[in-house]
Order: C-alpha cells, then sequence, then structure tokens
C-alpha cells in the first residue's frame, strides 16, 4: 500500500459513484462507456484543469492543495470522514528510512484500569488492526464467547475482529444485519490504511480478507469510508437472546493507540435486561479479571 496509490484509487472509485444527472450535468441522451462522471467532468465541477485532475487520479502529481482537495471533496459530495480521509491520502508521505516492523500492541495500565471500572458492561480493546489485546469477562461473552477467554494475552493467538465478522460464522450469525456491521469494518479499515500505508501487518491482513471473503473484496474495491465512533446493532445471542445494542468506540485524542469498544442498551429496555444476564452469567469474579497481555505487565 502507498498513499498516492490509494489517493489515485480513491479518487477513481468515488468519481465512479456519481452520475451526471445527479450532479445537475446533461447528457443529451450520449452513449456513454461508464455510468460514472467522466474525469473532465469532476475537474469541471471542481474548477480544476482536466489535466491536471488526471495527473491527480493517476498518481503522477503529488503535491495537490488544500484548496483543490477541498473542491474535489465538494465537487465528489463526500462527507466529513470522507473529506478528511482525502485530505490524509494527499499529505506528503515523511521522508527518512524505510519503515520497520511494527512494535507489537500492548494494552496500557490505564486501559487495564478502565476495563476493570466498566465491570458488567461489555467492553473489549482493539489494536490498530482490530485484533483483541483484551476484553473484560462481559466484552468476550458477548462478542466471541466461542473464543478462549486467554487467548488475547498471547500475540500469536489474539482473535481478530475483522476476521471474525467477515470469516467467522458465529460472529456473522451473531449481527441481524450483518453487511451493516461489515460495512462499518471495512470503513474503519480504509481510515486505518490510509493514516499508516507502510504497515505491513495491516497489508497483510487486508490480502487476507481480500483472498478468502468475496464480500470484502467487493467493499473494498468501493473505496468507502466509515467512522464508526457510534453505532447501534441488533445481535442475536447463544445465550441471552436478541438484543440491541450501542457499540461506542472511545480512543484518545491523538488517535493512534487502541481502542475500547463498549456495549451499552437503552436502560429499563429488554436489550438492558439481557445485559444483565449476560454479567450474571459470567460471574462477579471473572468481570473483575480483564484479560490481556498486559494484566501482569508493567508499562
Amino acid at each position: 500500500m502507498n498513499k498516492h496509490g490509494q489517493l489515485a484509487d480513491f479518487l477513481q472509485a468515488r468519481r465512479g459513484l456519481l452520475r451526471p444527472e445527479g450532479v445537475g450535468l446533461r447528457t443529451y441522451g450520449e452513449r456513454r462507456r461508464v455510468p460514472g462522471l467522466r474525469r473532465e467532468e469532476l475537474a469541471m465541477l471542481a474548477g480544476i484543469s482536466a489535466p491536471y485532475y488526471a495527473r491527480l487520479e493517476q498518481g503522477q502529481s503529488h503535491n495537490a492543495s488544500r484548496e483543490v482537495l477541498e473542491a474535489l471533496a465538494t465537487a465528489l459530495r463526500l462527507d466529513e470522514a470522507e473529506r478528511a480521509h482525502l485530505h490524509e491520502l494527499a499529505r506528503a508521505p515523511k521522508r527518512g528510512k524505510a519503515a520497520s516492523r511494527p512494535r507489537p500492541e500492548r494494552v496500557t495500565p490505564a486501559v487495564s484500569a478502565l476495563l476493570a471500572a466498566v465491570e458488567g458492561t461489555p467492553a473489549i480493546v482493539l489494536g490498530r488492526r482490530t485484533d483483541v489485546l483484551a476484553w473484560n469477562a462481559q466484552g468476550h461473552a458477548l462478542f466471541a464467547g466461542h473464543f478462549d477467554r486467554d487467548s488475547p494475552a498471547e500475540p500469536g493467538r489474539r482473535p481478530n475482529m475483522a476476521k471474525l465478522v467477515f470469516l467467522d460464522a458465529h460472529t456473522r450469525d451473531l449481527y441481524t444485519d450483518w453487511p451493516a456491521k461489515a460495512r462499518a469494518v471495512v470503513g474503519n479499515l480504509r481510515i486505518t490504511a490510509g493514516r499508516y500505508p507502510e504497515d505491513p501487518l495491516l497489508a497483510g491482513l487486508i490480502g487476507e480478507l481480500t483472498m478468502h471473503s468475496p464480500e470484502f473484496a467487493a467493499m473494498w474495491a468501493d473505496h468507502r469510508i466509515q467512522a464508526c465512533d457510534v453505532a447501534d446493532y441488533e445481535m442475536r445471542h447463544p445465550t441471552v437472546g436478541t438484543l440491541t445494542v450501542t457499540q461506542q468506540t472511545l480512543q484518545s485524542p491523538q488517535g493512534n493507540g487502541p481502542v475500547v469498544v463498549i456495549a451499552t442498551a437503552a436502560p429499563g429496555s429488554p436489550s438492558a435486561t439481557a445485559l444483565r444476564l449476560l454479567a450474571h452469567a459470567t460471574g462477579p469474579s471473572e468481570a473483575a479479571r480483564p484479560r490481556s497481555d498486559a494484566a501482569s505487565r508493567p508499562s
């Protein structure tokens, strides 16, 4: 992966999603080889020259100004998250030595304390590539009870939530609207790939998912961006039945560390009752003992 290649692919994919009639362009009935806008049409809408836009889309121009990017974002009708992604892809990569292999991700004592503080509420800690770095008892029971509770403690055995969503039958059945969850996973991975284009482990994950899941490959190819910090999902849990939870993703302001995903339900709702039953089923002694690779390792 590289940023300029991603920028070219993103522009081309998003241009292909627009229709001339949808942006007020007349086609006069001519036959078009592709349904999306032509390069020159998008350039006209953005107020830039067609040759310059062509160089951007071909990955040959690496110095687009903020004003040009904003004009393109408006022409492409990007939302806030998509605009931020466009600017991230266009940012010049830092010069220096070749990227080294990423350091293993670990849970800080502060995050471990947070897991203990939300005892009774399902919570999991995810790394940059959606590896499960830690979970409390309820998080384990809600999201992946069919896995060994201790698996996040060993990097080689950690479940990966993106793989679970696309390749694991239990997780697929867990979500009533599986396509919505799948799109959220892909959208977030797109954002991460834009931030860390030189991450070989991330590239390997995307390659593995592309090879083994045609659905992932199709979703990845359309370059949709989806920053899912808060989302509601109906889940069909094998122990407590159907419930609707709000999954909230908490991360540092810098956005460069592990995230904590917490699942809650509306107070007094049947789903809240189901979560209480799940907490009761895990047992108070387990709930107070979040598992992670940092559980016994000082920072």
